[in-house]
């Protein structure tokens, strides 16, 4: 059993549960226990220890009847105010998806827009065992901070950054590489750090199609000041690289672009890099950039990341959802079943042979959980169940027929578990959805407002969408 000296307040014990722990040793208790006091934990070990010796000080005593626990899962990669736009783009190409639906949709988002899809889409988070996630660029973060706060969860949130290139709505097309940077050094000084902790501000970079030299470089320089994050989609597709090597005159694209620029970093997170070659995983290995998989939206309008060689060579690979208008759902339980499908597909695609093994269950488990946490630059807090660290838990019940029997607890979570299979998240020590009600905001009434507001930003940005039927 581990502890952690520290004073006693409000203490609370879990008992009785299958714990998945994805610390260093890979320890799961088949009858485990932890005890929590506030938003940390402060023990972990087998239950009859763990009641022996804390039950006089408990609180509240939970038994979970051999259900699983889990640490919270962290999506690496999400539009919390693309969830308004969920289904507006599908079966387009990407630069479609860009100029002609979601640059209009997020050039005419209100604050309030903003903050009722982030909260729509945190329930949504909630409900697939999510307690953080990172920000993949948006408008209003400040709406965004509102939502978050609210729903009691804990995220990395950027500002959807962009200084220059085609197609930009007019509102965007005059803002200065100055701006960009003072308006997120603004959000920095509001939001970091706040509610309670749980909201940390990073900053952007929309895509390198849509950025200067000196945005680049600012950006770059200023997180270094901040000690922050950059999040920034990387070669996502082959035109993008195509551009690159035509406007910045390198041999292949966007990373070795960003190696020559020395902007590849640790605390870079670079979202979807599919288009990769070797030599590029080279340089993202040895700089320490951390990736993001999003292996639904890479499917369906990038292709086949090489994720199997960025994980052989020491690369911090996560996952994340992507946006609704990109992947259409916000389930880090399905990002898990595709990425290891997904993954295997592309060995016989790549190879011409199967490897069933390319990416295991116990991998995809570590991808979603503290290989996210060390992505948000968090891994010192959160992605493991450990004494000392926060109390992001999930609790999964198996006994319900998607999961029943469980012959192999690991793959059994990665290929078995559904959303449904969700019961409970705490997020800090508190619970922020409990036997599958989510605690903090009135679901139906962020669903009624959420499809109200949808509507009425469709019509302001002028979108409408054709029908595929003869709808009558």
């Amino acid at each position: 059993m581990e502890m952690e000296n520290q004073r006693s307040s409000s203490v609370t014990i879990i008992h009785n549960a299958t714990i998945v722990t994805m610390d260093s040793e890979s320890r799961v208790f088949r009858d485990g226990g932890i005890v929590i006091d506030q938003d940390k934990i402060k023990a972990i070990g087998q239950s009859p220890d763990i009641l022996a010796q804390f039950s006089a000080i408990a609180h509240h005593i939970i038994d979970l009847h051999r259900q699983f626990l889990l640490p919270g899962f962290i999506n690496t990669h999400v539009h919390t105010s693309q969830q308004l736009a969920r289904g507006i783009a599908d079966d387009v190409d990407l630069m479609t998806w860009l100029h002609h639906r979601i640059w209009p949709y997020e050039s005419n988002m209100t604050e309030r827009d903003s903050y009722l899809s982030t909260l729509l889409c945190g329930i949504e988070l909630i409900h697939s065992g999510v307690t953080c996630f990172a920000e993949a660029g948006g408008q209003h973060v400040s709406g965004m901070a509102r939502a978050v706060e609210e729903l009691g969860l804990r995220a990395c949130l950027t500002q959807s950054t962009m200084d220059s290139g085609e197609g930009l709505p007019p509102s965007w097309a005059n803002r200065t590489s100055d701006e960009c940077i003072q308006s997120q050094k603004e959000l920095y000084q509001k939001h970091h750090n706040t509610a309670d902790g749980r909201i940390r501000v990073w900053l952007g970079i929309r895509q390198i199609m849509n950025s200067t030299d000196r945005l680049l470089h600012e950006t770059r320089d200023t997180a270094r000041e901040l000690k922050t994050g950059i999040h920034m989609h990387v070669s996502e597709i082959a035109y993008e690289n195509q551009v690159v090597m035509d406007t910045r005159k390198v041999e292949h694209g966007t990373v070795a672009y960003l190696e020559k620029i020395d902007f590849l970093q640790k605390n870079l997170l670079a979202a979807h890099t599919v288009w990769v070659n070797n030599t590029e995983i080279g340089f993202l290995s040895r700089a320490g950039v951390k990736v993001s998989h999003c292996p639904a939206s890479a499917m369906r309008m990038l292709g086949f990341a090489p994720i199997k060689q960025m994980l052989d060579s020491g690369i911090c690979v996560s996952l994340g959802t992507d946006g609704a208008p990109s992947n259409n759902r916000m389930s880090m339980v399905d990002e898990m079943y595709l990425a290891s499908l997904i993954n295997k597909g592309r060995e016989v695609f790549a190879n011409g042979a199967t490897d069933p093994m390319a990416l295991p269950s116990e991998i995809v488990l570590k991808m979603a959980t503290i290989n996210g946490a060390k992505t948000a630059l968090w891994d010192d807090e959160i992605g493991s169940i450990e004494a000392g660290k926060k109390a992001d838990l999930v609790v999964v019940n198996t006994n319900l027929w998607s999961m029943v029997p469980i012959h192999d607890c690991i793959s059994s979570l990665v290929y078995c578990m559904r959303t449904e299979n969700i019961v409970s998240v705490m997020c800090n020590g508190k619970w922020i959805m409990k036997d599958k009600k989510i605690l903090n905001v009135d679901e139906e009434e962020v669903i009624s407002r959420a499809k109200e507001a949808s509507g009425e930003l469709l019509k302001r940005a002028g979108i409408s969408i054709p029908n595929r039927m003869n709808v009558l």
